[in-house]
């Protein structure tokens, strides 16, 4: 059962590892990660469901070559056919989910690949960025009734509507949006986290974060303004891919669902009652305590009294009122006053 829904409705955030080409066209490695994501704490693995003549056409014009950037130099095709998940690979993939407790999840990039993968048993579908304005795909997608999680690198707002409205044309209202910089890494700078909480009340519908940026920090802050999806690629040591420069060790993903599992406890609110650990601190709190002997019928001046800690005598916001008036009994230096002790 995808549990994404039964995540977010109980107030947690659903975390999803993205293999994408840090198998390094190796199936040993691809089930390694499933293995090691199962160690994390993290819910899903996902892969991506296409091939280079999916994506792209086998062309060496100027068109299809990538000028600047991580992948500089690569003709689409090219890049593509290195970092691909092989079709006969996936069901295997899904079954090692499945033994190791985790979700399974894919991008289809066409028609066929989403087919493919409701064959196989998928049970929800991710929508990358750069597919984001493919309505026909979405549509198409969006049709088979299952969840859609939609990345929105790129997308203004008009476009994300699109995509939403192409969902709900197919009756289908099960999606989230992930807020996402497409750069590869992402700057910080460029990240625009703040989206997060504006496309929520936005579209009116959940949203996560797709997250290509440096180390968990973006993840961690995603979550403080109520991402309820987090997604980040993760590789193994020592392979190298097309994704990898961008990419978390297992080591570090796992420390990130650590830090992002705390900040979605540390974020909850608003609630002023104190916590249990708080209700024996407040001992330590200043009250009104006597600070020389005082005899019955002496009055309290700031010579004889004051806000000191501990808490046990009466609130400091009444050391005002208190001075000048007679203490009704014999007071010792150290103990703390109490309304009884002051004369009406």
């Amino acid at each position: 059962m995808f549990r994404l829904f039964d995540k977010i409705k109980n107030n947690e955030v659903y975390v999803i590892a993205e293999m994408s080409a840090n198998h390094g066209g190796n199936l040993g490695n691809a089930l390694e990660i499933v293995r090691q994501v199962a160690g994390t704490g993290a819910d899903c693995l996902k892969i991506q469901t296409y091939t280079a003549d999916s994506l792209t056409i086998d062309c060496d014009n100027e068109y299809f070559m990538i000028k600047g950037g991580l992948w500089d130099g690569y003709k689409l095709h090219d890049l593509y056919k290195t970092a691909y998940t092989p079709y006969e690979w996936q069901k295997r993939i899904k079954e090692e989910c499945e033994r190791w407790g985790l979700d399974f999840l894919s991008t289809p990039f066409d028609r066929e690949a989403v087919d493919f993968l409701d064959d196989l048993g998928a049970e929800a579908y991710k929508i990358a960025s750069f597919e984001m304005v493919d309505i026909p795909l979405i549509e198409y997608a969006a049709s088979k009734g299952k969840p859609m999680i939609i990345s929105c690198g790129m997308g203004s707002p008009e476009e994300i509507q699109d995509a939403l409205d192409a969902c709900k044309r197919m009756n289908n209202d099960k999606i989230v949006l992930l807020k996402c910089c497409s750069e590869y890494p992402a700057n910080w700078a460029d990240m625009h986290l703040a989206n997060i909480p504006d496309m929520k009340e936005r579209y009116g519908t959940y949203v996560g974060l797709s997250d290509h940026s440096p180390g968990s920090c973006a993840a961690v802050a995603g979550v403080a303004l109520g991402a309820c999806v987090i997604e980040k690629h993760v590789k193994l040591d020592g392979i190298n891919s097309a994704d990898s420069n961008f990419s978390m060790t297992i080591e570090e993903f796992g420390k990130m669902v650590t830090d992002i599992r705390n900040a979605k406890k540390a974020v909850q609110g608003p609630d002023y009652e104190l916590t249990e650990g708080e209700k024996s601190s407040t001992v330590f709190r200043r009250s009104i305590f006597a600070i020389k002997d005082i005899k019955a019928g002496d009055k309290f001046s700031e010579d004889n009294i004051r806000v000191i800690r501990p808490g046990y005598g009466i609130a400091p916001k009444h050391f005002g009122t208190l001075i000048g008036t007679e203490s009704v009994r014999d007071i010792k230096r150290g103990e703390p006053l109490t309304e009884e002790d002051v004369r009406k």
